[in-house]
């Protein structure tokens, strides 16, 4: 599910088309794969995840053959509570928690007006 998602992420820019390549990817011990982080390392995007103490039990194991400890930024980890705020929000309408929807092409139309609307309120908020 990470990677046709990587596909599809754009980060927007002042002026010019919108990068295709963030700066930096937070996610939880779960998104911890060999896979996700070499293809993150393969883009040049730094992996701000964390290790899952079985992966670090693995690599102590098998002792200089496992490789590095993987670098964590604490600092900038801190701040993935802002999309699991986000996520939580989202969650609030039943149709998008419960993913009722047969196609994926209904379920993404769904995330993406509960983000239009939220956007719009947040627009009407500000003074």
């Amino acid at each position: 599910m990470f990677m046709p998602l990587m596909q599809h992420l754009r980060v927007g820019r002042d002026h010019g088309r919108p990068r295709t390549r963030p700066d930096a990817v937070r996610a939880d011990k779960a998104y911890s794969s060999r896979a996700i982080r070499a293809h993150l390392r393969s883009r040049g995007i730094k992996a701000v995840i964390p290790e899952p103490d079985d992966q670090k039990g693995h690599r102590r194991r098998r002792g200089s053959r496992g490789g590095r400890p993987v670098a964590l930024d604490a600092a900038d980890y801190k701040h993935r509570n802002v999309i699991e705020r986000n996520y939580c929000r989202i969650k609030q309408w039943r149709g998008l928690a419960t993913r009722y929807d047969k196609h994926a092409v209904t379920y993404r139309a769904a995330v993406v007006l509960n983000s239009v609307i939220a956007w719009v309120q947040q627009l009407s908020d500000t003074p």
